[in-house]
């Protein structure tokens, strides 16, 4: 089965001073902002590392709630948070963070079952920058 999802980005002007609107097929985005300050600064709208960071972190959960489900178990809760790093012009880090509640399943499982979602979700595959994974279960 393929899969294919759209993005449309629309950039006027110069790279610091002009602007930009991004669109997804689903339209969660809508003309949504970005520029040079919502990128580099703290400006209003997103920015390509943000969104990358929402998918990393995205796809990394779902990859886990499949593995958990494939071992018997379902997560009440998994929170993952990412950080995306650029530096110089390269991203060079995305950092996973994970708060997980499941119940019956012991450390040994939920570890191998995070890294196997760590490495083999879709974005993790995609990027290619060094990518860490810090974990809890509750």
């Amino acid at each position: 089965m393929q899969i294919k999802r759209k993005s449309t980005a629309i950039w006027s002007g110069t790279g610091k001073d002009g602007k930009g609107s991004l669109t997804t097929q689903s339209t969660v985005l809508n003309e949504t902002q970005y520029g040079f300050n919502s990128r580099f600064a703290d400006g209003i709208g997103t920015n390509p590392e943000e969104l990358i960071a929402a998918a990393h972190a995205g796809c990394f959960s779902m990859k886990l709630a499949f593995n958990l489900q494939a071992a018997g178990f379902a997560a009440d809760e998994l929170k993952t948070n990412c950080e995306i790093v650029l530096e110089d012009g390269n991203i060079i880090e995305s950092n996973l963070t994970l708060l997980a509640k499941i119940k019956d399943i012991n450390s040994e499982k939920f570890e191998e079952l995070v890294k196997d979602a760590e490495t083999n979700c879709p974005v993790s595959k995609l990027l290619n920058t060094k990518i860490s994974i810090n974990y809890k279960l509750l």
